[in-house]
């Protein structure tokens, strides 16, 4: 009996131990940055909504308001962004936005000016989603392999399934211009500001300093 329960002992720290390999295989493949995806397109090469965003890394809220923008801004919303934790974690190993990259763009509106803490913009209500992802094997013709999609239904309600890229001159033209980092507006979030080439296992928000 004493050996039967040894080796059940013996069978189960074994069964760990392989486990445990497996657990960091896994892991290693995902430092590689090459399997994970948090996006699907279907068949007709377009962007399935995408789902479970609000777990992922969120880096900030901009605003261009019509009030600072003689009442005709382009994009008078909050934008609650967030991107994939793989392609965060690859920024900032790298600095660069690996191979399939998505980042989603949650549309809030403009609720009340005014709050207890005083006069300002305060969010109101969600009405939208918009995402962009870089992939050379879905978009090799597009510019740095960048497309972006809307999910927005523009009579309000309920999101779409599915998403069209839109045509280049559409987006990718202001992003080449004007983005930072490879189509990407790093400038105005200081999230991915601290986060870049700070180290693949670096926490930037842990550090003291400001």
């Amino acid at each position: 009996m004493r050996n039967k329960v040894l080796g059940l002992l013996a069978f189960a720290l074994v069964f760990s131990l392989v486990s445990f390999v497996a657990i960091s295989n896994t892991e290693e493949v995902a430092e590689t940055y090459e399997d994970a995806s948090y996006f699907t397109i279907n068949a007709k090469g377009d962007l399935v909504r995408p789902t479970d965003y609000r777990s992922w890394v969120y880096v900030g809220s901009p605003l261009t308001p019509n009030d600072l923008n003689d009442g005709k801004a382009a994009f008078p919303e909050f934008h609650n962004v967030y991107i994939d934790p793989v392609s965060y974690k690859h920024y900032k190993k790298t600095g660069k936005w690996r191979e399939g990259t998505i980042l989603v763009k949650e549309l809030v509106s403009v609720g009340t000016k005014a709050a207890s803490s005083g006069n300002g913009y305060f969010m109101g209500e969600f009405i939208g989603l918009e995402a962009t992802i870089k992939s050379k094997k879905h978009f090799k013709d597009a510019p740095a392999n960048w497309a972006y999609f809307s999910f927005t239904n523009p009579k309000g309600g309920t999101l779409a399934e599915t998403g069209t890229a839109f045509k280049t001159e559409q987006c990718a033209f202001c992003h080449q211009a004007s983005a930072a980092d490879d189509f990407v507006f790093t400038q105005h979030y200081p999230v991915l500001r601290a986060a870049k080439k700070v180290g693949a296992n670096v926490v930037p928000e842990n550090k003291a300093k400001r």
